[in-house]
């Protein structure tokens, strides 16, 4: 029998989700899989005992805060909130410096920044002068952490091998706020990679990056599955195993707020509703990262009905980020060297 390859994810970022290798993705998922079973049993597992992770926000969060700062506890370690508007980020402090200096306090950088165009770019630049490893807490392009807890999700319940299985990547409408496009975009080149059927549903104005479109299309190729568009709700849904309707901006189309919310009232019909979930397989469950816009996005029917494994895939969040930190925040060594080596590295760039 073939020996699995030996997994070593310490000091390393995870910023875009395809910064880790297939295997490696696996070995976090069973990792994430052991720790949610001890958990659950009681026991114990202080692997990060006296490590520290400085979260550092520039948009609000529910889920993403309550699970790092919980998980890291249960790590026997400690995450420190820092929220951008009451710190002196908001006056001035520079990316490189943020990476410099919390990179020396700390053992670990979580950071979420989603404004458009801006927020990968901040937290790759942190990541190039940091001695500590960056994860990215979601940004304008990925939301890396909400994929890893809804593919750990979807192997709870349709079985680790995903191959040709469908899911329905499907844009609905909301009235809150032009919501990022990072969790379709992860979703679909996260998913398209561990072979599923991946079809992304969206209205005309609502695409998505081309060179996500492209990590898609060649990770489908790669892994026997399959990525295809298209611009009906119906189609996507047609006998998917799992569907995922949420909305999202229409960024590439216009930033205007007041155009986009016009355009968005056009498709006030692309909500999932009872008659959706039925054209789905009949065990097929609905997922959504929350929070979703009621009555909107999504039916109460449906995200409190018995498809719906909402909070399952939110729990996973804590279980799959243990997992991460737990690999990645390992003893601090040769600090200048692995600055140096990131900058070397980031010269055949990423996004």
């Amino acid at each position: 029998m073939p020996t699995k390859p030996k997994i070593n994810l310490t000091g390393r970022d995870f910023i875009s989700d395809l910064d880790f290798s297939i295997p490696e993705t696996e070995a976090v998922l069973e990792l994430a899989a052991r720790l949610k079973k001890e958990y659950r049993s009681g026991i114990p597992h202080p692997i990060l005992r006296d490590k520290t992770l400085a979260m550092l926000f520039f948009f609000t969060s529910t889920r993403t805060r309550g699970s790092f700062e919980a998980g890291m506890a249960q790590l026997g370690g400690h995450a420190a909130f820092i929220d951008s508007q009451t710190t002196q980020i908001s006056h001035g402090d520079t990316a490189k410096e943020i990476g410099r200096i919390f990179g020396s306090y700390f053992n670990g950088i979580a950071i979420r920044q989603c404004d458009w165009d801006f927020g990968n770019k901040y937290i790759n630049e942190v990541a190039e002068h940091s001695a500590a490893p960056v994860l990215n807490m979601q940004c304008d392009v990925y939301h890396p952490f909400q994929i890893l807890a809804d593919l750990l999700t979807i192997r709870e319940f349709k079985g680790r091998n995903l191959k040709r299985r469908k899911i329905a990547v499907s844009w609905a409408y909301a009235a809150s706020y032009q919501k990022p496009i990072s969790v379709p975009q992860s979703l679909i080149i996260q998913l398209a990679r561990f072979g599923m059927d991946v079809v992304l549903a969206h209205p005309p104005e609502y695409k998505l990056m081309p060179d996500i479109l492209e990590k898609a299309e060649q990770g489908a190729a790669a892994s026997g599955g399959s990525f295809r568009i298209t611009h009906d709700m119906d189609d996507a849904f047609t006998d998917a195993d799992v569907v995922y309707p949420k909305s999202w901006g229409c960024m590439l189309t216009t930033s205007d707020l007041k155009e986009s919310a016009e355009i968005g009232r056009k498709y006030t019909s692309w909500i999932c509703d009872e008659r959706r979930m039925a054209l789905a397989k009949p065990d097929a469950i609905y997922m959504h990262c929350l929070p979703a816009d009621r009555g909107l996005e999504v039916a109460d029917a449906v995200i409190d009905g018995p498809q719906s494994v909402v909070y399952d895939e939110a729990e996973n969040r804590l279980h799959v980020q243990k997992a991460v930190m737990a690999l990645t925040m390992g003893p601090k060594k040769a600090a200048v060297k692995k600055v140096a080596a990131k900058k070397t590295a980031r010269k055949t760039s990423r996004r």
